[in-house]
C-alpha cells in the first residue's frame, strides 16, 4: 500500500471521535439533527466576543505595505510584547515579549517545542487521561511518549510520575484545565512536581521540562483559578492559544512562552524559532496575531457554559451516573456503568446520544462529554441518559 503502516496504525489509534462523528453523521441524517444530541466534539459553539468583531474589521481595513506578508518567524514584536505582559500576570513572573513566540494554535506550539527538544527515542510523559493528539505529536520528533496513570480525582499522581522518570525523560506535558475531565492542577501540585523534576534532573545530569497546555485557562468554574507553572519550575514552557477562551479554533492562533530563567533559554528559543519555519508553519497568520494582541483580557462569556455544566451535571446526578463536576474546560468526564466504555457508548447511541469511549483518551471505563452546545439540547437529552443507565443495569 502508498500508506504509510504508521499512518494506518496511527489512524485507528485516534479513530474514536471520528468514528462518533461519523456515527452522529448517520443518525443525523436518519432522524434528524435536531433530534441527535450530540456531545462529540469540542468545538466552541459561542461566537466570538462582540470585540472580536470590531478589532477584526477595523484591522481588516487598514492598508499599506507589508500588512498581510511574511514577517520575523518569531511574530510581531508588538504582538509579543502584548501577550507576554497578560502572562507576565498570569504566571507571576516577568515575561519579555523576546521569550514568546506566536505559533499556528498550541498544536503548532507542541509541535515547535517537541522540534526543539526531542531527539530520537526521547521520552515524554504523559498523563492520562490525555489529549490524544500527545502521541502524535511527540512522534512527529522522533520522540517516545511515556504514559502515566492520574489519581483517583484525576490530580496529579507524584509517586507514578517519579516511577516514570529516568535518564531518557526529556519532558512531561500537563494539561490544566484538562482535556478530558476538567480537573485543574493546584499550585502544591505543581511546586511538588517541579521539586521532583528539579531532582531528577540533577540525579540523571540532564533537564527535564514541564510543558503546560493551556488553552482552557480562562474557562473555570466556582471561582478556581489556573496556578501559573512558572512559579513551580523554572524549566518550563505554556503553550495556548485563543482557540476557546476567544472561540477561534479555525483560525489557528496560539503561542508558546518559556520562563525567563530556563535552562539554555536563548538557545531553545532560537530552536522553536527555526522550528516553527521548518515545520512549516513559517509564521503565525499576520491579521489574527494582531487582532489577538488587542485582545489579552477579552474572553468569552464562562457563566454560560457554567450554566450548561450545572445543567448536565443535575441530569447525570439524576440518572445516577459517577462523575466528578469539572473545575474547568468544557467536559463531563463519567465513569461508564458498564465496564465495556464503548459498549455503554453504544447503548447511549440507541439514544441518538453521542459521547466518546474514555479508551480514546487513555483511560477505559469511561466516557466523554462536550458541553460546547446548546442548553436545550442537554435538557433534551435528559431522558435518554436515563434510559441507557436502567439499560446498563439491566445488563448487569
Amino acid at each position: 500500500m502508498a500508506i504509510a503502516v504508521k499512518m494506518r496504525e496511527f489512524g485507528e489509534r485516534s479513530s474514536w471521535i471520528r468514528r462518533m462523528f461519523e456515527a452522529g453523521t448517520v443518525l443525523k441524517g436518519r432522524y434528524g439533527a435536531e433530534n441527535v444530541f450530540d456531545f462529540s466534539l469540542g468545538n466552541p459553539d459561542l461566537p466570538p466576543p462582540s470585540r472580536f468583531r470590531e478589532v477584526l474589521l477595523e484591522l481588516a481595513g487598514q492598508s499599506g505595505p507589508g500588512r498581510h506578508g511574511y514577517m520575523a518567524n518569531g511574530g510581531y514584536p508588538q504582538v509579543r510584547e502584548q501577550v507576554a505582559a497578560r502572562i507576565s500576570r498570569e504566571q507571576g513572573v516577568a515575561v519579555s515579549g523576546d521569550g514568546v513566540l506566536m505559533t499556528c494554535g498550541a498544536a503548532g506550539g507542541l509541535n515547535v517545542i517537541m522540534k526543539s527538544l526531542l531527539d530520537p527515542g526521547d521520552e515524554v510523559i504523559i498523563i492520562a487521561p490525555f489529549f490524544v493528539e500527545y502521541h502524535f505529536y511527540v512522534d512527529n520528533h522522533g520522540g517516545v511518549t511515556r504514559v502515566v496513570p492520574s489519581s483517583g480525582d484525576f490530580s496529579l499522581d507524584l509517586d507514578a510520575i517519579k516511577g516514570a522518570l529516568n535518564a531518557r525523560t526529556k519532558a512531561i506535558i500537563v494539561n490544566s484545565p484538562n482535556n478530558p475531565t476538567g480537573q485543574i492542577y493546584s499550585a502544591a501540585e505543581l511546586a511538588a512536581l517541579g521539586t521532583l523534576l528539579e531532582e531528577a534532573g540533577r540525579a540523571y545530569g540532564s533537564v527535564i521540562y514541564l510543558i503546560a497546555d493551556e488553552p482552557y485557562r480562562k474557562i473555570v468554574y466556582d471561582g478556581c483559578e489556573v496556578p501559573g507553572i512558572f512559579q513551580a519550575y523554572r524549566n518550563s514552557v505554556v503553550v495556548s492559544s485563543w482557540s476557546k477562551d476567544l472561540s477561534l479554533p479555525g483560525e489557528r492562533i496560539g503561542y508558546l512562552a518559556v520562563h525567563p530563567d530556563c535552562a539554555e533559554r536563548d538557545s531553545l528559543l532560537a530552536a522553536a524559532t527555526l522550528a516553527n519555519r521548518i515545520l512549516g508553519f513559517v509564521n503565525a497568520p499576520a491579521l489574527m496575531q494582531r487582532v489577538v494582541g488587542e485582545l489579552q483580557e477579552v474572553s468569552v462569556d464562562c457563566a454560560i457554559y457554567a450554566r450548561r455544566r450545572e445543567i448536565f451535571c443535575d441530569i447525570l446526578a439524576a440518572a445516577g451516573y459517577d462523575f466528578l463536576p469539572p473545575k474547568g474546560a468544557f467536559y463531563l468526564f463519567p465513569k461508564s456503568p458498564l465496564p465495556d466504555d464503548v459498549e455503554f457508548v453504544a447503548l447511549l447511541q440507541e439514544e441518538k446520544i453521542l459521547a466518546v469511549p474514555g479508551r480514546g483518551f487513555g483511560m477505559p471505563g469511561y466516557f466523554r462529554l462536550a458541553f460546547c452546545v446548546e442548553d436545550d439540547v442537554i435538557r433534551r437529552s435528559g431522558p435518554g441518559f436515563a434510559r441507557a443507565m436502567a439499560a446498563a443495569k439491566a445488563r448487569g
